[in-house]
C-alpha cells in the first residue's frame, strides 16, 4: 500500500510541477515584492494547511520575512505587503472571506488550493491574482468499495509552499547582488 501511495504522491507532484509551472513564477514574483519593497509576506493556513504556516514560520528553513495571517490582522497591511493562502478547496469559506478582505484593502495574494468546481464564482481560484491548483479531487487510493481514500492535501500543499519558496530565494538572490 505504501508504495502505491509513494508512487501516486509522486504522480500528483509531478501534475502540479507540470500544470502550475507559470503560476508558480508568478506568485513567486508577486510575494518578492514583499521584501524588496519592505513588506512582509502573510501566510494563511485554513484546517490541515495550517502545517504551510507553521513551516513557513517556525521550521527548520523558514521563509524570509513570513508572517501568520488572519481576518482580523489584514487592517494592519500596508500596500508594500503580500499574501499567501493555502487551503483544501477554493470554495471554502473562511479562505474566501480572507481572500475577500485581502482584495478590499487591495493587498495583492496568492491562493493556492483544489478548484473542485471551473464554474464556481467568487472562489479563490477567481479572486487571486495568482492560483496554484492542488489538483487534488480525490485519494489516490482505491479501496475494495470503489471508494478513494489518502488525501494528502497539506503534503501537496508543502510541496507548493517549497517551490515557490526557493523560486522566492532566487528571485532575492538575483535582486540583492
Amino acid at each position: 500500500m505504501l508504495k502505491m501511495f509513494s508512487t501516486q504522491l509522486t504522480g500528483l507532484f509531478k501534475r502540479i510541477e507540470e500544470k502550475e509551472e507559470f503560476a508558480f513564477e508568478d506568485g513567486a514574483r508577486l510575494l518578492a515584492q514583499a521584501p524588496v519593497g519592505d513588506g512582509s509576506i502573510y501566510i494563511f493556513g485554513e484546517a490541515e494547511m495550517k502545517a504551510v504556516e507553521f513551516e513557513a514560520i517556525a521550521g527548520a528553513e523558514p521563509l524570509n520575512g513570513a508572517k501568520a495571517l488572519s481576518l482580523v490582522l489584514i487592517d494592519q497591511l500596508t500596500e508594500a505587503d503580500r499574501a499567501v493562502l493555502f487551503t483544501r478547496t477554493s470554495s471554502d469559506e473562511a479562505a474566501v472571506a480572507v481572500a475577500t478582505a485581502l482584495q478590499d484593502k487591495g493587498i495583492p495574494f496568492v491562493a493556492v488550493s483544489t478548484v473542485m468546481d471551473d464554474t464556481a464564482a467568487g472562489d479563490l481560484a477567481e479572486l487571486a491574482d495568482v492560483h496554484i491548483d492542488l489538483r487534488l479531487k480525490k485519494g489516490l487510493l482505491p479501496d475494495d468499495l470503489g471508494n478513494r481514500f489518502g488525501y494528502p492535501s497539506s503534503m501537496a500543499a508543502l510541496y507548493v509552499y517549497f517551490g515557490l519558496k526557493f523560486t522566492i530565494d532566487e528571485i532575492l538572490a538575483d535582486y540583492f547582488e
